[in-house]
C-alpha cells in the first residue's frame, strides 16, 4: 500500500530515477554523519572540557570566599589567573546582569551553558562573541565575577571542519559520479529514441555503444529492424508481383468482352471491374508506407488539399475545426492516402462528410466524420482487419468495397507510430474515425 502510493511520486525518466538512487544514499550517508558527530562526539567532547573548566571555577570560588572585599579577592587570585590563563574581573552590583549571548550555529556553547548550569550553582551567563574568547559569568558574595578564557578550552577548534569535509567531498564524488552516470545512460537514451522513430516509421542512424548489456540490447534491435524491413518489403514484392502479373489476363478479358455484344458482355464486364478493383485495392495494401520518406508536413495544408479534390468531383465533403499550427515529420503520401479512404468511406456510406484537424505538442489528431450507419461498437475492431466487410452495418446496395480501406489506413497509421480509433459521431450520427499520431 505504501509503496503504490509512493510511486505515483516517483520521477518518471531514467535520468532522474538513476540521479535519485545516486543522491538518495550520499544525502542520507551526510545526514548521518554529521547528526552522529554533532550528537555523540562533539558534544562528549564539549561537556567533558566543560567538567575541566567547572573544576577551575570551583578553585576559583574557594580561592576568593574568606576575602572580604573584592580587592582582596583580586589579589589572592591573582597567583592563579595566569596558571589559569583566565581573566577576571568583577562586575558593576548596579548595572544589570549580562544575560546569554551565542550564535544561531552556536551548538557547542550551547552545551557549555547546560552543563554549567546542571553542576554550577552560582552560574549566570555565558556570552559567545564572534572572537576567540568566551565570558563566563558567576555569582560571588563580593558581587558577580567576570572570567574571560579561551574559547578553545571548552569548544573545538574547528568542530565544523569535518561537517564541511563531508560536504565538499560529497559534492565533488556527485558530480563526478553524474558525469558518469550520464556517459553510461545515453546510449539507452540513444537506443530507446531509435526503437520509438522506428515505431513512427522513421528510421535513424544508430550504433550500439556502452556497457556489454546496452550493446547487445542494441544489436538486438538492430537484427529485430532489420529483419521487419525484409519482411515488409517481401510483401510489398509478393503482392505487387501477384497484383501485376494478373493485369495481363485480365486486359486479355477486357479485349475479348469488347467484341461481345452489349447485353452478353455487362455481367462479365462487371465482374472483370471488381477484379480490377480488388487487384488496385491489393496494391495499395501492399505498397503501405514504403512509397515516401518522412518529411515536414503542414497538416492543415494535407488536409485541406484532399478536401478541396473531393469537392471538386461534387461530394458534399467540408473542412471542420483546424486547431493548432506548425509542421511534422509525416511520410506524406502515404497519409494523404489513407485521409483518401476515410474520406471516400464517409461519401460512399454516407451523404456528407466532414474532417478536422487538432494539432498539439504531444499529437496530431485528424478526425473524418459522415451522417452513414456507422459501425457498431462490438464490430470496430473486426472491421479494421483486412479483407474485413461488414455488410449489416453499411449500405450494401453502395457497394462495401473488398474489405481493406480501414485496414490500409491502421497499417498507415501504425507506421507513424500511432492509431485508428472507430467511434459515432456526436454532430453528424454516423461513423467517426480518427488517426492519432504522437510527436
Amino acid at each position: 500500500m505504501f509503496f503504490q502510493w509512493l510511486k505515483q511520486y516517483m520521477p518518471r525518466s531514467l535520468y532522474a530515477r538513476a540521479a535519485l538512487i545516486l543522491l538518495v544514499p550520499i544525502v542520507t550517508l551526510q545526514l548521518v554523519v554529521s547528526v552522529v558527530f554533532i550528537k555523540r562526539d562533539l558534544e562528549d567532547l564539549t561537556v567533558q572540557m566543560t567538567l575541566t573548566i567547572l573544576r577551575e571555577l570551583r578553585l576559583i570560588e574557594q580561592t576568593i570566599a574568606p576575602a572580604t572585599t573584592q580587592e582582596m579577592a583580586m589579589e589572592r587570585l591573582l597567583p592563579l589567573l595566569e596558571p589559569l590563563q583566565v581573566e577576571a574581573r568583577f562586575l558593576n552590583n548596579t548595572q544589570p546582569l549580562p544575560q546569554d549571548r551565542m550564535g544561531v550555529l552556536e551548538f557547542s556553547g550551547r552545551v557549555v551553558r547546560d552543563t554549567l548550569e546542571n553542576n554550577l550553582p552560582s552560574f549566570v551567563s555565558v556570552q559567545f562573541p564572534d572572537t576567540r574568547q568566551f565570558q563566563l559569568v558567576m555569582q560571588t558574595d563580593l558581587g558577580p565575577l567576570a572570567l574571560v578564557q579561551d574559547r578553545r578550552r571548552v569548544t573545538a577548534a574547528a568542530p565544523h571542519q569535518l561537517i564541511v569535509t563531508v560536504i565538499v567531498f560529497g559534492f565533488l564524488m556527485t558530480v563526478i559520479a553524474f558525469v558518469y552516470m550520464r556517459n553510461q545512460l545515453r546510449p539507452i537514451k540513444q537506443l530507446a529514441d531509435a526503437a520509438q522513430a522506428f515505431g513512427r516509421g522513421r528510421t535513424v542512424a544508430y550504433a550500439p555503444r556502452g556497457a556489454n548489456e546496452v550493446r547487445a540490447a542494441g544489436h538486438a534491435f538492430l537484427d529485430m529492424r532489420a529483419r521487419i524491413e525484409r519482411q515488409i518489403e517481401q510483401r510489398t514484392l509478393m503482392l505487387s508481383g501477384v497484383s501485376h502479373d494478373l493485369r495481363t489476363p485480365l486486359t486479355r478479358m477486357k479485349l475479348g468482352l469488347s467484341m461481345l455484344e452489349d447485353e452478353e458482355a455487362e455481367p462479365l464486364r462487371q465482374d472483370v471491374d471488381e477484379m480490377q478493383a480488388l487487384l488496385d485495392a491489393f496494391l495499395d495494401f501492399s505498397r503501405g508506407v514504403s512509397t515516401s520518406e518522412p518529411e515536414a508536413v503542414d497538416p492543415h495544408v494535407l488536409v485541406t488539399v484532399a478536401v478541396d479534390g473531393w469537392r471538386r468531383q461534387g461530394k458534399d465533403v467540408m473542412l471542420g475545426e483546424m486547431s493548432g499550427e506548425g509542421e511534422v515529420m509525416l511520410r506524406k503520401a502515404a497519409l494523404r492516402r489513407a485521409i483518401e479512404n476515410l474520406i471516400s468511406n464517409a461519401v460512399r456510406y454516407g451523404s456528407r462528410a466532414r474532417v478536422s484537424v487538432a494539432l498539439t505538442e504531444r499529437f496530431l489528431r485528424i478526425r473524418v466524420e459522415d451522417d452513414g450507419p456507422g459501425i457498431p461498437e462490438a464490430d470496430r475492431a473486426e472491421a479494421m482487419r483486412p479483407f474485413t466487410r461488414l455488410d449489416p452495418a453499411r449500405n450494401q446496395d453502395l457497394g462495401s468495397g473488398v474489405g481493406l480501406g480501414l485496414a490500409i489506413v491502421t497499417d498507415i497509421a501504425r507506421a507513424h507510430g500511432g492509431m485508428l480509433r472507430l467511434g459515432k459521431s456526436e454532430d453528424l450520427g454516423g461513423l467517426q474515425a480518427d488517426i492519432v499520431i504522437g510527436i
